[in-house]
């Protein structure tokens, strides 16, 4: 059984940060999955809020079986918050932002690593994330189409919940981000078009791969485009040795 969860979040209110791309990722993820075999639901806009990222990522990893691939996209908003037991070097949690992040707060890093230990053993679990990893950000200006939420705009008016348990290396999950911890994700345009640069790339250099390509083999690939001086984000790769060598989506 292959199945898959492709979030694609725009419209942020109550923040004054929307974007552009995050839909037409969501749809060109999806559209992927679907050529390849995948079950695909899709949550945009205020269809992503944080309770229903939740119920549906818990959702396919209590009904998948070992040896079954669950693939989840997510193309929005990243952030960071405070870290508050002192388990990350730079004192700061990473964070998705579901559509009502204003409301009911983020979606820790330490929360996916407790929803992925859901998952049976030898379910090949991927997590491909296309926003803001911005676990050292220091600055407070940001350049035009950047997919960061600065955690000023929640942090006094959304208390979030959360497990407090340390992202590893050992997660049950891969996790392929549009850029590094200190780094943005970018909305762009190509062909008149809005998309993450991010997702645009992996999908274009997807196409260029043969069959058997690991997800080590797309990496490469999509370094070949990014960075590059229109959108300086390096794309990066978290998983064990094992994960590495995992067919792609598959």
């Amino acid at each position: 059984m292959k199945l898959g969860l492709c979030i694609g979040i725009n419209d942020y209110p109550g923040t004054e940060n929307d974007l552009s791309g995050c839909r037409n990722d969501a749809e060109d993820w999806a559209a992927e999955l679907t050529v390849r075999g995948f079950e695909v639901r899709k949550l945009l806009d205020s269809a992503a809020s944080g309770a229903a990222i939740r119920t549906a990522i818990a959702d396919l990893l209590t009904r998948a079986k070992p040896n079954d691939a669950v693939v989840i996209t997510y193309s929005g908003h990243g952030t960071w918050v405070p870290d508050t037991d002192n388990d990350e070097p730079d004192h700061r949690d990473e964070a998705l932002c579901p559509h009502d992040i204003a409301s009911n707060g983020p979606l820790l890093d330490d929360e996916l690593h407790a929803l992925f230990s859901l998952a049976a053993d030898d379910v090949r679990t991927v997590l491909i994330s296309d926003s803001c990893h911005s676990g050292t950000l220091t600055r407070s200006s940001l350049p035009p189409g950047t997919r960061f939420l600065p955690p000023a705009l929640f942090l006094n008016r959304a208390t979030a919940t959360t497990p407090r348990l340390r992202v590893k290396p050992t997660s049950k999950a891969l996790l392929l981000a549009g850029c590094k911890d200190a780094e943005y994700s970018y909305d762009a345009t190509f062909d008149n078009r809005p998309n993450g640069a991010f997702t645009y790339v992996a999908l274009e250099s997807l196409h260029t791969l043969p069959p058997d390509a690991t997800y080590r083999d797309w990496l490469r690939a999509i370094h070949r485009s990014l960075p590059n001086d229109s959108y300086p984000q390096t794309p990066a790769l978290q998983a064990t040795t094992p994960q590495h060598r995992w067919p792609i989506l598959a």
